[in-house]
């Protein structure tokens, strides 16, 4: 089968690695500048050299014995590290969050800078619209996008998977990097739950990471939604005065500085796993679907490509079953 994957993050890599396992061919569009979405690593000139910040997720957990294997062969070539002070089954990629998902990119035939406009049914099977794949037919398209994307691109092909998506609406989050010329005169490298912030911690402390002071501070669910819309300067100044509060110390001024408005951060799951319509070929995997994890995004890509795979060679060996009878 030729199968479109929208979207390069985790979900979509993992269904992507089983279904060219299995032998299908698959196409990944995705409208970021590479892969990883919220497990992107942003870097930032200072006069003190390059400061790291995995500015979207920060750790992953590793319960499931396939994830487990998985995280395995990327410790062993130094793709990651476990991250205890986040928890006893926290891990992180190395030297940043992005290098798993750059590392399962390789190799999978991925467009970027594809914004995905919608997808359109002929008799020759599915035309992705997008700036530049429009001639582009696949015999399925399946949907590894945040739940708010998921639905507006799923709204006009299947109206049943979009309504799943629409009631699993994701809480946005405002995330602020910071970097400082010297190391903060604090032991603590993570602060959980103090006003509005909802994490911060010391990025450069994390494993493999180099540079200068590096710190990421993540604000709550409902504060980001009330200031939503404000600029980032202004973001910046609430975040740094907010971090300075929790670690009860005077900051200062910041060497570089930045904010990143997460719009979709994270969803509580519908507990579903994937959603498929082997009827027309059309499918959405994502954390949305199965928890509030990366863990979960992995498994619920895995899970729709091994749905995919089973209903194809259900269909081949029922047409072989009907030729043989019929002759």
């Amino acid at each position: 089968m030729r199968i479109a994957i929208v979207g390069a993050g985790m979900a979509g890599l993992s269904c992507a690695d089983v279904l060219v396992g299995s032998g299908h061919d698959v196409t990944l569009l995705d409208k970021g500048r590479g892969p990883g979405g919220r497990m992107s690593t942003r870097r930032i000139q200072t006069p003190v050299g390059s400061a790291s910040f995995d500015h979207g997720a920060q750790y992953f957990t590793v319960r499931d014995p396939d994830f487990t294997q998985l995280v395995s062969s990327w410790s062993q070539r130094g793709l990651a590290q476990p991250w205890p002070p986040a928890g006893h089954d926290a891990w992180v990629g190395v030297p940043g969050m992005s290098a798993v998902i750059r590392d399962m990119a390789q190799g999978h035939d991925t467009h970027y800078g594809q914004t995905v406009r919608g997808a359109i049914r002929t008799d020759r099977g599915w035309q992705m619209v997008t700036e530049q794949l429009q001639a582009e037919r696949f015999d399925a398209v399946l949907v590894a996008l945040p739940a708010e994307q998921a639905a507006a691109l799923l709204g006009p092909i299947d109206l049943g998977m979009a309504r799943h998506a629409v009631m699993a609406r994701s809480q946005p989050c405002w995330t602020g990097m910071f970097a400082f010329a010297e190391r903060l005169p604090t032991d603590s490298p993570i602060v959980r739950n103090k006003g509005l912030i909802s994490w911060a911690a010391r990025n450069s402390a994390k494993p493999g990471r180099g540079g200068p002071e590096a710190w990421v501070v993540q604000a709550t669910g409902s504060w980001s939604a009330e200031h939503l819309e404000d600029c980032e300067a202004d973001v910046e100044k609430c975040l740094l005065a907010a971090m300075g509060e929790a670690l009860e110390l005077d900051l200062g001024t910041p060497i570089a500085s930045a904010a990143h408005r997460w719009r979709y951060a994270m969803s509580a799951g519908l507990s579903e796993g994937v959603l498929w319509n082997a009827q027309v070929g059309v499918g959405a995997c994502g954390d949305w679907l199965l928890g509030p994890r990366v863990e979960s995004a992995w498994l619920s890509g895995k899970a729709l490509a091994e749905r995919v795979c089973g209903d194809h060679v259900f269909a081949a060996r029922s047409s072989q079953t009907s030729g043989n009878k019929s002759r």
